[in-house]
């Protein structure tokens, strides 16, 4: 039991952590991009660029608030399930980290679209025109990659079994 309070304790840490460097990211961006030029990082490669996004990735589902605030909220709450029954074991680690980072970043988001309406995007690779996105956007793309890596080559199928024991 001791084990899993302090997994939890630095899972909350964690978001937290991840969570004040979003938003702290996102007010540098209001404070200094809006209503400005791009701001070449690496010429013709990457640029910091403000945008406000009604949606969700890759602009998808604009001006449909509701919807992604509800779905958010459903995510976390399962990532909340899911994290409160992780083993503490530290075969484990890697994915309490995905849940974190995955966790971290749907409250990032969630916090633009509650307090403003939009989410804050700011960073471009104008090289291949990517969408613009944000730390959070980072944190659920990576873990959700790492995610997909543990599963294939790291993790079992019984590795899971602890998501249906009562």
């Amino acid at each position: 039991m001791q084990k899993r309070i302090k997994n939890m304790f630095f899972g909350i840490l964690g978001i937290l952590f991840l969570l004040g460097l979003d938003q702290g990211s996102k007010y540098w961006a209001v404070a200094n991009l809006k209503n400005q030029s791009a701001i070449p990082v690496i010429p013709g490669v990457f640029e910091l660029r403000y945008l406000e996004n009604q949606g969700a990735a890759f602009g998808i589902l604009q001006g449909k608030r509701l919807f992604l605030l509800v779905f958010t909220l459903l995510i976390f709450i399962a990532l909340l399930f899911i994290y409160s029954r992780i083993p503490p074991e530290r075969h484990y680690l890697p994915l309490r980290a995905i849940c974190v980072m995955v966790a971290a970043g749907a409250i990032g988001n969630m916090v633009d679209r509650f307090a403003q309406g939009y989410v804050v995007d700011f960073l471009y690779f104008s090289l291949i025109d990517f969408p613009i996105f944000n730390l959070a956007d980072c944190y659920v793309t990576v873990s959700c990659g790492m995610m997909f890596l543990f599963v294939l080559f790291f993790y079992r199928e019984d590795d899971f079994s602890f998501l249906w024991k009562v």
